[in-house]
C-alpha cells in the first residue's frame, strides 16, 4: 500500500507535502518533504535505502521523478541523504548541500556511477556557503537558513516563503509513537518527547539562542522538523523558541567526568 502524504499547504499551484510513515523496522522515524511549485519540485531530506523506494513510488504519483529539480540535504547523516547515488542516477536533480559536506558526500556514491554511467556526484551538487543562500525555484526561491551545530557542524534548514513553512531539520524533533501528522497542541506535555534528544544533539544553549533570535524575525506559520510532530501557528512556534533559548545542552552539560579513559 502506497503512503499517502500529509498536505501541509496547497493553494492549487504551490504544495508542501509530508511523508511520515515510510520508515519500517528498526530505523528511527523520519519525515520526508516534497515541495511542488507549478512544474518545479524539490525533495527535502529524502533519506537512505529505508525510504528511497517507498518515497519514489509515493512521490511518483505527484511528479515526474526524472524531472525532479532538487534534493535538499540539511546535513550529511544517513537518514538525510544516504541514498545519494540513487537520486543521482534516477533523477536529474541537483543535490543542495553545505559547502562543508560537499567533498564528503561523494563517499556515499558508487564509483560505478562516474566510471560507467557518466554521473559525477560533485558536479551535480549546488553547495551552500555558511551564511546560507536563496535557491531559485521557478518564480520564487527556497531559502537555505543557517543552523550550524544544530546538530551538525554544517547544518541548514529550508524556508519556503510561499507557504511560510520552516523545514527545521533536527530542531524541534521528537520521538513519538502516534499523532505525528498532527501539530503539537501542548508544548509542556510535548517536552518529554523532545528534551533528551535536544540536550544530546544540539550544540549549546548559545547557538540555540542565536538560532531562535533569527527565527523570531522571520514570517513563519509552521515549523516542521525531520522527526515527529510539527508546530503550527505563531503562538506554538514562539513557545518552542522560548523553551529552546534557555535549554542547557551539548557542551553546556560536559565536564571532566565525560572525558576519562575507560
Amino acid at each position: 500500500m502506497l503512503s499517502k502524504p500529509i498536505t501541509l499547504y496547497d493553494d492549487g499551484h504551490h504544495k508542501c507535502l509530508m511523508f511520515d510513515d515510510l520508515v519500517a523496522g528498526e530505523g528511527i522515524q523520519s519525515n520526508q518533504f516534497l515541495i511542488v511549485h507549478g512544474d518545479f519540485s524539490a525533495l527535502i531530506d529524502p533519506g537512505g535505502d529505508l525510504t528511497y523506494m517507498p518515497l519514489t513510488m509515493a512521490a511518483g504519483r505527484l511528479i515526474r521523478m526524472k524531472e525532479l529539480d532538487y534534493v535538499l540535504a540539511s546535513h550529511q547523516d544517513p537518514d538525510i541523504i544516504a541514498a545519494l547515488d540513487r537520486w543521482l542516477l534516477n533523477t536529474n536533480a541537483k543535490v543542495v548541500v553545505s559547502e562543508l559536506w560537499s567533498r564528503f558526500l561523494p563517499h556515499l556514491s558508487s564509483n560505478f556511477l562516474k566510471s560507467n554511467m557518466g554521473v559525477d556526484p560533485f558536479h551535480r551538487m549546488l553547495t551552500v556557503p555558511d551564511r546560507g543562500m536563496d535557491i531559485p525555484f521557478g518564480n520564487t526561491v527556497i531559502k537555505a537558513i543557517p543552523a550550524h551545530f544544530l546538530h551538525s557542524v554544517g547544518n541548514f534548514q529550508f524556508y519556503d516563503p510561499v507557504s511560510k513553512i520552516l523545514f527545521s531539520g533536527d530542531m524541534g524533533a521528537s520521538v513519538v509513537n502516534s499523532g505525528r501528522g498532527q501539530p503539537v497542541a501542548d508544548l509542556a506535555a510535548h517536552i518529554p518527547a523532545m528534551e533528551g534528544f535536544h540536550r544530546r544533539y544540539m550544540g549549546s544553549r548559545k547557538v540555540c539562542a542565536l538560532w531562535a533570535n533569527m527565527v523570531r524575525g522571520m514570517e513563519i506559520e509552521m515549523m516542521v522538523p525531520q522527526h515527529g510532530a510539527h508546530f503550527a501557528g505563531r503562538e506554538s512556534i514562539d513557545a518552542f523558541l522560548d523553551w529552546i533559548s534557555t535549554l542547557e545542552c551539548g557542551i553546556d552539560l560536559l565536564d571532566q567526568n565525560d572525558y576519562r579513559v575507560p
